[in-house]
């Protein structure tokens, strides 16, 4: 699958969900910022993927990262950490959001599973009472130790800040 036909509207999102749960496949949902790709996530979605037959990821729009990290997020602009995510052969679409959480596009996409780190109490994930209640499951995973967007950022701002010294 080519990486351009991975990135999809909402409503090809929600064709593409449909389609794959009316073929009998199970679908899992999840979202995020992704915007320094690095082996936790990558760890991460592959687990992710491994609970069913597609995978689908909610994006923050760069306006999105912006009001929940900050006004010097994102580091990457939405169409590349969006192209970074379709690249990615567990990743089957990738769609993006606006809205401060993905609670009405999961609403709208009623995935078979919705998955989120272990840093998440279940009763935290934005969407999980729809998915529950449409029948879905909803889980948490663990996540690989020590890697984040936020320390890979300090540590390169260390770095520079010791260059400069």
């Amino acid at each position: 699958m080519a990486v351009s036909s991975k990135l999809l509207s909402r409503t090809e999102a929600l064709d593409k969900v449909r389609a794959w749960q009316a073929s009998g496949k199970k679908v899992v949902f999840s979202n995020g910022c992704f915007d320094i790709l690095h082996a936790g996530h990558v760890e991460y979605l592959a687990a992710a993927r491994e609970l069913g037959d597609a995978l689908i990821i909610g994006l923050n729009s760069d306006a999105s990262v912006r009001r929940l990290k900050g006004p010097d997020r994102p580091v990457c602009c939405e169409a590349d950490r969006a192209a970074v995510l379709s690249a990615l052969q567990v990743v089957d679409g990738v769609t993006l959001f606006n809205e401060d959480t993905p609670e009405e596009l999961i609403g709208d996409l009623l995935p078979d599973i919705l998955v989120k780190g272990a840093d998440w109490a279940v009763e935290q994930i934005a969407g999980a009472k729809a998915v529950l209640e449409g029948g879905g499951s909803v889980l948490t995973l663990a996540l690989l130790e020590g890697r984040s967007t936020t320390g890979i950022i300090e540590k390169i701002i260390q770095l520079h800040t010791q260059h400069n010294q």
